[in-house]
This record gives C-alpha cells, structure tokens and sequence, in this order.
C-alpha cells in the first residue's frame, strides 16, 4: 500500500435496527435482516417503547401487554437470527426525540458498533389516503439520526458515556426505512421471505395470522417491481463514509 493509500474498508458485519415499537421492524425490514444474519451478521434491534398500548382488548393491561410484546418481540428475533434486542422501555404512544432518548440511543450505538442502522423515516408523508403514521415512528426516527450524528461519534457530548466505558462509534451508512419514492437502496429478499413472514406472525397479539403473510408479500413485490426484483425492501440510504 502506498504511504497515503486509504485502507479498504472493512467489509460490513454488523447492523443495528431502531424503532419505536416491537413489530415495528419486522414490518419495515426483517427481509433484509433476515439476509444480514444468514451472511453473517451480528444485527441488533433497539426498541424505543414498551409497546404498552397497541391492543383493543377491554381485559388487557399495560403491564401484561408490555410482557406479552416483549416476548413477542425475542421470539421474532430468534427466528432472524438476532445477536441481542435492547428495549429502552420509553412509554408507548408518548415517544418524544428528546435529548434523554437520543442519548439512550447512542449508547446502544457506542456500545454495539454497527456498519449499518435502519432507522424509521422521521418525515410525515401525505401520500396515503388510507394511513396516518404512528407519531413514535416520527419520533424516533429523529431521535435515532441524532444518536447516529452527531452523538455517538462527538466524545464531547454526553461524557458521562465515556466514564461507562462507551468509546465513540463512526456509522458507516444509514438507511431510511420508509422512504417511499426516495429510495436508493433495494435489498433483493426473496429468498428470505419465509423466514420475514414467520418472524413477523410471531407477533401474535399484534398481526393478523391469515392476512399479514400476504400483505407483506404484496408490499415487497409492489417494491420489487420498481428495480426487476421479484421480491425487494428499499430504503433511502445516507453513506456517512
């Protein structure tokens, strides 16, 4: 290598999903994490909320729905394959990009060091005329760019994260789950749809166990159409070098 020759960089193997509930990535991207963990990687979710209110049930309480989901949530993400699932426990519905969650965030961040991060899109689309976004989604995709830059690489920026022994972390790429028409990068899945479908059923107190198998499917062809893939997920992807 020549004196001022750039090392090539390493190869990405590790990946981090952040979203604001439990499900919450298995609807947005569990084929492609699904494909990150059969090559090899070591993928960890970080789920902003304790998922403490999404039930209609008139005898469920928050506290057995917060069990229920988390249990929900491990289970999805032994069939992926996960390395770990950090729960931040922020409650449901009220999630705020506060400075405390983007702090949370980036010790995640510090503590795991991914190449990558799959964030939820932090914009409110008017697109759909048959969906409005849940405002956690909104919520903590600003908080988790905040974590990603410039928090978990400033070592001037919640010092006491140094004193926990969390050095600074570089992200290599971000991807926007979510981006609609704005999105660049398209992770082929097909050969991991399967293991997506089942991962997301294992929400059972969340999805519909005869119709989600289906509406995801459509939602990755529909995708796929747009870059000849049979089956992809697509992002908008940041390259943070």
């Amino acid at each position: 290598m020549a004196e001022n020759e750039e090392p090539f960089p390493q190869p990405f193997s590790r990946g981090m999903v952040i979203m604001a509930h439990p499900d919450d990535a298995e609807w947005s991207c569990s084929g492609t994490v699904a494909k990150w963990c059969a090559d090899g990687w070591e993928v960890v979710y970080v789920l902003c909320t304790d998922g403490s209110k999404g039930s209609a049930d008139p005898e469920m309480t928050s506290e057995m729905l917060v069990k229920t989901r988390e249990e929900e949530q491990r289970n999805a993400g032994k069939i992926l394959g996960l390395k770990d699932v950090v729960f931040l426990g922020y409650p449901d519905a009220y999630l705020e990009p506060t400075l405390a969650l983007r702090k949370d965030i980036a010790r995640e961040i510090r503590r795991h060091k991914p190449d990558v991060v799959i964030v939820s899109n932090p914009v409110r689309g008017l697109s759909s005329s048959n969906y409005l976004g849940h405002p956690d989604h909104y919520a903590s995709g600003e908080a988790a760019l905040s974590a990603v830059f410039p928090t978990a690489r400033d070592r001037l920026t919640f010092p006491e994260l140094l004193e926990e022994g969390l050095e600074p972390h570089n992200v290599r790429e971000v991807w926007v789950a979510g981006g609609g028409d704005g999105s660049d990068q398209f992770v082929d899945v097909e050969e991991y749809m399967d293991t997506a479908v089942n991962a997301l059923k294992a929400h059972t107190s969340q999805v519909d166990q005869e119709n989600a198998g289906d509406w995801f499917r459509q939602g990755r062809i529909s995708t796929g159409k747009k870059v000849g893939m049979a089956y992809a997920e697509g992002f908008k992807r940041i390259n943070l070098g």
